[in-house]
């Protein structure tokens, strides 16, 4: 129970302290310190009635003990004559703006690309080092580097904590919008069902705050046809490949929601990635789906992207068209050998060719690579069966 809180309040909980200190390493220290204060007290006692306004309030305190212990710069001692309520009622209508102006902070141009995503993934997403390093396949050290840069440049650029005036939102928009997915495919292929709806509910909100932005449309009728999945990905704690799973276990409200979604982007002129595969996903809850379509889509997306990933992802597409051999020799000319996806679905491909000593060698590279319990076990059940 109190991981799952702390997962839930983790990122409002930041980005309120965020703009209390307008200082980003303080305000994730002071952050740190409440949640483990909040371990041990809650352990015993449980926790309150509004755990994140008593994060919140602590982590403020926590914050105003540090600056006073350390004697920071006379700038920031003005700090010390903010009232520090015994109570706060958060406004759960503001936490969201709050959330949204941390990750525009963290999109801002002054970074580079590379740190923008990570910064933002520990920042609202609330991975460790050790995941996020992960996912860009690179050590934990270095990750820690990245992110130890990343703040002292926006410390350095004077970063403001606010979403930017009118005039230079859109430009901001693109590396939101690219962050905000990977914040939701990180929970999402990970089992991580907060991230996952944190993106979401994120996207739900920047989509009221810019409501005829067509890329922020497609983008959340994406997440919400994903996650309309959800409930059917994993049974008796194996992932469960789309063509083998429940529908009736669907969310039909989250699939019209995303169909609907994505009609208005299309008709506001989308035709970037987030649309093109939202159309993919729409078609894949059709009760038949059409596979040549999906693969033309797929076509596209190779366009827009020129990513191997996409190139994996259409092989699958193609598999279902010309058979598996015509996928087989897209997987193979791909260069991703690190990527767990690309030899399970090597091997799943080489298994419906019925050479199965070559499907055992792919599945077990494939299960050497897997992260999580729910991969692991649907790639050992492959193995057995073989």
């Amino acid at each position: 129970m109190l991981e799952q809180i702390f997962r839930d309040e983790w990122s409002r909980v930041l980005a309120s302290l965020v703009g209390f200190f307008g200082d980003f390493d303080l305000a994730e220290e002071a952050a740190q310190e409440a949640f483990v204060i909040a371990a041990e007290r809650w352990a015993a006692h449980g926790p309150p009635e509004n755990p994140g306004a008593w994060l919140v309030v602590t982590g403020r305190n926590r914050g105003i003990d540090r600056l006073r212990r350390e004697r920071l710069l006379a700038h920031k001692t003005r700090l010390l004559d903010r009232p520090v309520p015994a109570e706060v009622t958060i406004d759960e209508a503001a936490i969201p703006d709050e959330r949204l102006e941390l990750i525009f902070m963290c999109c801002h141009p002054a970074l580079a690309t590379e740190a923008q995503v990570v910064l933002t993934l520990r920042a609202l997403g609330g991975l460790s080092t050790a995941e996020i390093a992960r996912a860009f396949l690179v050590s934990e050290d270095t990750m820690k580097r990245r992110l130890s840069r990343a703040r002292n440049k926006i410390r350095a650029a004077v970063i403001p904590f606010a979403v930017p005036p009118d005039r230079i939102l859109p430009a901001r928009l693109q590396t939101v919008l690219a962050v905000l997915y990977l914040i939701f495919n990180q929970g999402y292929g990970d089992g991580r069902v907060d991230l996952a709806t944190e993106a979401i509910r994120l996207g739900s909100t920047l989509t009221g705050f810019m409501p005829d932005e067509p890329d922020a449309l497609a983008l959340l009728a994406l997440m919400l046809l994903h996650d309309s999945r959800r409930a059917a990905r994993v049974r008796d704690g194996q992932i469960v490949p789309l063509n083998e799973q429940d529908r009736s276990l669907w969310n039909t409200i989250q699939i019209e929601e995303g169909r609907a979604l994505l009609d208005r982007a299309t008709s506001l002129g989308a035709r970037g990635t987030y649309a093109v595969q939202a159309a993919i996903a729409a078609l894949q809850t059709e009760p038949q789906i059409d596979w040549p379509a999906v693969a033309a889509l797929y076509d596209r997306l190779r366009e827009l992207t020129r990513a191997p990933v996409v190139e994996l992802n259409r092989a699958v597409a193609v598999a279902e068209v010309d058979g598996p051999n015509a996928a087989l020799a897209i997987v193979d000319a791909l260069d991703l050998d690190d990527y767990r996806y690309l030899h399970s679905t090597r091997a799943e491909l080489l298994r419906r060719l019925g050479d199965s000593a070559a499907a055992r060698e792919a599945y077990r590279k494939a299960l050497d690579l897997a992260t999580t319990d729910a991969e692991r076990r649907f790639l050992q059940r492959r193995l057995t069966e073989l």
